[in-house]
């Protein structure tokens, strides 16, 4: 299959997948009904009113464990793909996966020194 040939597939795929979430959204609209409401906008927990804004409720703390979990979690989605390679490459390729896990574990290590892993 030519590269022009993988083009010409990836148009259509991204038609296609376009075409139908257009399809789906004008059926929803369609057969559904919108009903206004003066209450339906409010933020509210389990039917109460919430006594405060919505962005008060989190504490700043928890965008440090957001930030590690983000960080290992991009870590998975390198490192399968560099595994299916990993035969390929060889050494140059276990070298690269180095580099990246030792600049993880430096933000790890980080986070640790400024308490990001501490139980608060």
């Amino acid at each position: 299959m030519s590269s022009l040939q993988q083009y010409g597939l990836l148009l259509a795929l991204v038609i296609g997948t376009i075409g139908f979430v257009s399809i789906l959204l004008l059926i929803s609209r369609a057969i559904g009904t919108v009903r206004n409401e003066a209450g339906k906008n409010i933020p509210a927990t389990s039917g109460v009113m919430a006594r405060k804004p919505v962005w008060v409720r989190y504490h700043a703390r928890y965008y440090g464990y957001a930030l590690l979990f983000l960080a290992f979690d991009m870590e998975m989605a390198y490192m399968y793909p560099w595994a299916v390679v990993y035969k390929e490459v060889g050494l140059v390729a276990l070298l690269d996966m180095g580099v990246f896990l030792a600049i993880l574990f430096l933000g790890l290590l980080y986070g640790w020194s400024q308490g990001a892993l501490r139980r608060q």
